[in-house]
């Protein structure tokens, strides 16, 4: 029941920083641009922020309490590639919850919104975010069924 009950975790958690990226993806385009859109933005990163979060917390937790073991996890070099994917992720979100928070903080001093190359590179950002996720599956699957080199 365990390894089910973290399975289903993980899972939950992936399905549920995807919704969050995906919105913020399509949130982040300038003719949407007004204070209470900047302010969602915010929103919805963090929201998106704290399921990757759960996605590191859960899939350690199967590593570590899962039916198969640290050990054998660790050996696997698909897994190593799946997790650099996912941190590569990350860092590509970075860019865009600093520059989402100096949007507000903007808008607030002054009501300037952000100029459109700059959105643009952030909508950028965040949809080669979300299309690497499409790959981690492949390594997850091909782990998950032994597949080793």
């Amino acid at each position: 029941m365990l390894e089910a009950t973290l399975a289903y975790l993980h899972f939950i958690a992936i399905l549920s920083m995807t919704v969050f990226l995906g919105s913020e993806a399509a949130l982040c385009r300038t003719e949407w641009m007004n204070g209470a859109m900047l302010r969602r933005l915010v929103r919805v990163d963090a929201i998106y922020l704290t399921f990757a979060a759960l996605v590191l917390v859960t899939g350690t937790a199967r590593m570590v309490w899962g039916a198969k073991g640290l050990d054998w996890y660790l050996a696997q070099p698909l897994l190593h590639l799946k997790i650099t994917i996912f941190l590569v992720m990350l860092w590509l979100s970075v860019k865009p919850a600093l520059r989402f928070r100096q949007w507000v903080r903007a808008h607030e001093a002054d009501g300037s919104l952000p100029a459109e190359p700059e959105v643009r590179s952030l909508r950028r950002r965040l949809m080669l975010s979300s299309h690497l996720m499409l790959v981690i599956p492949l390594p997850a699957v091909l782990v998950a069924r032994g597949f080793s080199f």
